[in-house]
């Protein structure tokens, strides 16, 4: 994708000299956007073969959604509340569906059955779970109460938020704590099966520093071009923000765990996509939460409308179903894409779905 850096200063010559073209200016940020996030996998998944799958899985979904936070951080600041929450659900269904959809899928072809840590799988399942219900007694709140009670409902997001990152916080140093020896082991025999391949840390570190400046610069841009641009070819926000805003953010996870699943490395892909979508709903959600007191017009709250909850709610059970067992084929896959591809048809056709 070395190619789409073109769009790097076509999008800001477009922002500068054309600033009312807001369609072609929110495409060349997207398709800026692009190369950069891969090169920020790429120099993740240099650090990640250092450490083993699970380490290795949690360092790509933190540094993948990096470039989620800095884009909904950037539509903090400019008060896009539905397009944040929008991004922050498509993230989370896009990773449980679409990659992990992806992997069995293209993982399975020619290759039958794929295994992968099958109790690993349900205990991150189970932490999708609590975000489910951190995100369905706020919405349940502003159901039963009415906008009247938006300064109660703030405080109560706060509260669930501060709650949300103590538990991420317990489940990395679970994960990290869990098997040390076998980490180190398995780190050990990946540098000694291929270490030509390996970047210096030094390279890799100032790669993902170049690269996270670089997609805050096109996510400014992109933020700043939506709803115009979102008007003009007739598309909802709702459909923007899951579907198009989220993918943009996580492409470098999203090609990381198709490539891993690839090569038979399963176990990485599926720590991948499920561990990225817990980061987002017990870490990225919360921290924009509450870094909306401090950058936001008004405090962000974590109400969700009922149509994303949903959304949530579905894509979680049935990954709960199709994931605990340890074992994935191409079937799987079929099955997980088509539960994504029929979200975005009701997403794109009857957006009050979703409000």
């Amino acid at each position: 994708m070395n190619w789409l850096f073109v769009f790097l200063p076509i999008t800001v010559a477009l922002e500068h000299f054309a600033p009312d073209q807001s369609t072609w200016i929110f495409a060349s940020a997207a398709l800026a956007i692009m190369p950069i996030a891969g090169w920020m996998g790429r120099a993740t998944e240099q650090l990640a073969e250092r450490t083993g799958e699970a380490i290795g899985g949690l360092l790509i979904a933190t540094f993948g959604n990096a470039a989620e936070l800095i884009i909904c951080l950037a539509a903090v600041r400019a008060g896009l509340y539905d397009v944040v929450k929008a991004s922050l659900v498509g993230s989370i269904v896009g990773n449980i569906l679409l990659v992990m959809g992806l992997a069995m899928l293209i993982g399975g072809l020619g290759k039958g059955e794929q295994h992968y840590n099958a109790i690993a799988a349900r205990s991150q399942a189970t932490m999708l779970a609590l975000a489910v219900v951190a995100l369905i007694l706020p919405a349940a709140f502003r159901l039963a109460m009415g906008e009247q009670h938006t300064p109660e409902l703030a405080s109560i997001s706060l509260w669930i938020s501060v709650v949300l990152i103590a538990v991420y916080a317990a489940n990395m140093t679970f994960t990290l704590l869990a098997q040390p020896k076998a980490v180190a082991d398995e780190a050990s025999s990946i540098k000694t099966a291929h270490p030509s391949k390996l970047w210096s840390i030094h390279r890799a570190v100032l790669t993902l520093c170049g690269t996270t400046i670089g997609i805050a610069w096109m996510s400014e841009i992109l933020v700043k071009a939506i709803e115009p641009a979102s008007e003009r070819l007739g598309i909802n926000d709702m459909f923007v923000g899951v579907f198009v805003v989220a993918v943009l953010g996580n492409a470098a996870e999203y090609a990381t765990a198709v490539v891993a699943a690839s090569k038979d490395r399963m176990e990485l892909a599926i720590s991948i996509a499920i561990g990225s979508s817990v980061q987002v709903a017990l870490f990225v959600a919360p921290v924009l939460v509450l870094l909306s007191y401090v950058f936001g017009p008004t405090p962000m709250d974590l109400a969700f409308s009922g149509g994303l909850v949903l959304s949530i709610t579905l894509a979680v059970w049935i990954t709960g179903q199709l994931a605990g067992d340890g074992r994935s084929n191409w079937l799987r896959g079929v099955q997980l894409l088509a539960v994504y591809l029929i979200l975005a048809i009701v997403f794109f056709f009857a957006p009050g779905v979703a409000s």
